[in-house]
């Protein structure tokens, strides 16, 4: 019967795992190396940001839906709250993800936000009507959950939207 400290003593055994510990630990480098190289393109860069600012939106908007919720129901705190955090939201990846400062084509960009804002409101309240088709009696924490998921399909889109359209003047930002 093979002993394991007999074992790891073999040479044969060192050859063979030399390569493997030396590619091992080359790995954090290698991914230092690709981390870097992505974060120098553009599009890596304006979606850490626009993560950032979607993760404010977000938490605004939770709160925002929660508050409006009792004395307005599910679908029209979702509005406000859409509809607040998107103005909110436009501004902010403006600003902060595409790196437009200033007042030439503000109006244009907010206005080209609501469309961005309309989609998602689609998404959003089709996602309520559907859990209160399912469940009329779902919780506020369903609710929320529910939109939070539809958010993120919103959220992909809006990028496109804001990448592509709304701001493609500052694609490479």
């Amino acid at each position: 019967m093979d002993n394991p400290q007999t074992r790891s003593q073999d040479p044969e055994a060192g050859v063979l795992i030399a390569p493997v510990l030396g590619a091992l630990g080359r790995l954090p480098g290698l991914a230092a190396g690709a981390l870097g190289r992505a974060w120098r393109t553009p599009l890596m860069r304006q979606l850490v940001r626009f993560t950032g600012v979607g993760l404010v939106c977000t938490v605004t908007s939770l709160a925002l839906y929660a508050l409006c919720r009792p004395t307005l129901g599910s679908q029209a705190a979702n509005a406000v709250a859409l509809i607040l955090t998107s103005v909110m939201n436009t501004a902010l990846n403006r600003r902060f993800t595409f790196k437009l400062r200033g007042s030439s084509k503000l109006a244009q960009d907010h206005l080209n936000g609501l469309v961005a804002m309309a989609v998602a409101l689609v998404l959003t309240a089709g996602s309520l009507a559907g859990l209160h088709w399912v469940d009329p009696s779902a919780s506020v924490a369903t609710e929320l959950w529910t939109t939070t998921i539809a958010g993120w399909l919103a959220t992909a889109v809006r990028f496109s939207l804001l990448r592509h359209w709304i701001f493609r003047r500052a694609r490479n930002a």
